[in-house]
């Protein structure tokens, strides 16, 4: 069983590394294929994925000039492998819990039909570098977040779903996870933690005025598509938004 997880990179130098060891520590009864899309980065990240990938053969480096985190992904989505039997994504400046994939690939074994399934987020300001966990002393809480890493599809329903919208500046993910839903393939939600989120000054959702203005236009792309479209569905209370919105870290 091969699993894919894609890492759009661009100048994250302090902290791929650490979030690429926290899945090579993970593989038990499946194989990891991880693509990191260097989308321009000017820091030495890309060199450190070099050395990286000598030791692990498990890494692969796609390098492109700076397009946008869509693009990114899109590339990843372009470079699945044939054998690739599952897709996930993890950013360069986050960490993948251990076990993981363990929880959530048994969903699959469970149920022949299921095509996605979507766990939990951890959003945290530290994360200790020797335990890859959140310190007991961080600020942190825990939600049904919008995030490409809580989800785990199969090969060939990312590849029947289509591209991630490159025009969207923030809330991509949002837009290509309501169009999974909409969907109505099965998918099961699950009490996984899938990834711990790290806040710092230079997170893109710092932005909030812009975040808030991308999801409300993926809403709306989302309503447009299931107005034209009866038979698309999108399930209720998905997200747990308003616990997000009242979370701030010290």
């Amino acid at each position: 069983m091969l699993v894919t997880v894609i890492i759009p990179l661009y100048n994250r130098q302090q902290y791929v590394e650490l979030a690429i060891q926290s899945l090579l520590r993970q593989e038990a009864d499946f194989q990891l294929d991880i693509v990191v899309v260097n989308d321009g980065s000017t820091d030495d990240g890309p060199n450190r994925i070099e050395a990286l990938a000598k030791q692990y053969p498990q890494i692969r480096m796609i390098s492109v000039p700076n397009r946008g985190v869509a693009k990114a992904r899109n590339i990843g989505l372009a470079n699945l492998l044939p054998k690739t039997d599952f897709v996930t994504f993890l950013d360069s400046d986050d960490i993948s819990p251990a076990d993981r994939f363990t929880s959530d690939l048994a969903a699959f074994a469970e149920m022949p039909t299921l095509q996605f399934t979507y766990g939990q987020m951890t959003i945290v300001d530290q994360i200790d570098e020797t335990t890859y966990e959140p310190p007991a002393e961080s600020s942190q809480v825990t939600v049904r977040g919008i995030s490409l890493s809580a989800a785990i599809f199969r090969a060939s329903f990312v590849r029947g779903l289509g591209t991630i919208d490159e025009t969207f500046e923030q809330a991509e993910d949002a837009d290509y996870l309501f169009r999974a839903f909409e969907t109505g393939q099965p998918y099961q939600q699950t009490d996984t933690i899938c990834v711990f989120y790290r806040q710092h000054g230079n997170n893109m959702t710092s932005d909030r005025a812009t975040l808030r203005k991308s999801i409300m236009r993926a809403l709306h792309r989302s309503a447009t598509r299931r107005r034209n479209n009866p038979s698309l569905r999108l399930p209720k209370q998905l997200f747990n938004l308003q616990t997000l919105s009242e979370y701030s870290p010290s």
